[in-house]
């Protein structure tokens, strides 16, 4: 991972952070369309650090599949065999090269849809749950409904761009701990790859993880990341190190692994500072008569 000098770090957080008008997110949050700037959301340790946009309604590209990955889990049994359908093997855009007919097992799939951002995979978990993609995503609707997702709006299970498929930075937050409070889910999204094979054991299939932060990142524990044309590039991460948690959604940018990392550091190096003042500050009024 590349590793920035001290004045570009500045100037890549400086741009990060300027804040564009209420009014103009006002106009995105009505529309549930994209804007031209970048969305994002960082809280350290639960608490909100940093925001733009946070509530400004933009397409989430394959940050779409937390939610299928959860309704998976919550209605599925990791070791149920999936039959890929017709549908699913014809799925377009990133894929791991599922054929019709093949069968595979639950877990791996979700391995695929989580690891390597598989719509093929994620379409086979889908057309298994529900038996169609209209019928899942009327769930996906349901679920965002009862764990009050206010700004979000599914229309596929995969995340293809499409003016019925929207959500928000703080939207994504509630979802996805959600989803990692779900041991299987929270594994899955730290594997940098994975091998995995049909039940019948004839043909494997070996992938990478395409979120960049994992095995590079210190202290990285996944999620998920997502691009398309309308959404730009979007990712959910967080990392962990010396009992400080930072999770960042970010919506619609244009340098996703240049901006992850420096937000992800801002909040660390705040905490560290913060905590060092609180330490300093009791030292202080245990010496004082």
């Amino acid at each position: 991972m590349k590793i920035f000098s001290p004045i570009i770090f500045i100037l890549v957080l400086t741009l990060c952070l300027v804040h564009p008008s209420a009014a103009a997110a006002k106009r995105h949050r009505g529309h549930g369309k994209a804007g031209s700037g970048t969305s994002y959301l960082v809280l350290v340790n639960g608490k909100t650090f940093r925001e733009q946009d946070a509530d400004t309604r933009r397409p989430p590209a394959s940050l779409t599949k937390i939610m299928t990955a959860l309704i998976v889990l919550e209605r599925a049994r990791l070791d149920d065999v999936v039959t890929v359908s017709r549908a699913a093997a014809g799925e377009t855009g990133s894929r791991v090269g599922l054929r019709r007919g093949e069968r595979f097992r639950v877990r791996d799939l979700l391995a695929a849809s989580l690891i390597a951002s598989a719509n093929d995979a994620t379409r086979a978990l889908a057309d298994h749950v529900a038996g169609s993609q209209p019928a899942f995503v009327q769930l996906m609707n349901e679920r965002a409904q009862t764990l009050g997702l206010r700004d979000t709006q599914f229309s596929n299970v995969c995340g293809h761009d499409h003016k019925g498929l929207y959500t928000t930075a703080r939207d994504l937050v509630i979802l996805t701990e959600r989803a990692l409070h779900i041991p299987a889910f929270a594994e899955l999204v730290t594997q940098r790859s994975l091998c995995i094979r049909t039940v019948t054991g004839k043909r494997s299939i070996g992938f990478h993880n395409v979120n960049r932060l994992i095995g590079r990142y210190p202290g990285a524990r996944g999620v998920k990341t997502g691009t398309t044309p309308n959404a730009g590039q979007c990712l959910v991460a967080v990392a962990e190190r010396d009992n400080i948690r930072v999770f960042l959604v970010l919506l619609h940018s244009r340098e996703r692994w240049q901006l992850a990392p420096a937000l992800l550091d801002a909040g660390f190096v705040r905490t560290r500072a913060d905590n060092l003042q609180m330490v300093d500050r009791r030292e202080s009024d245990a010496a004082a008569p």
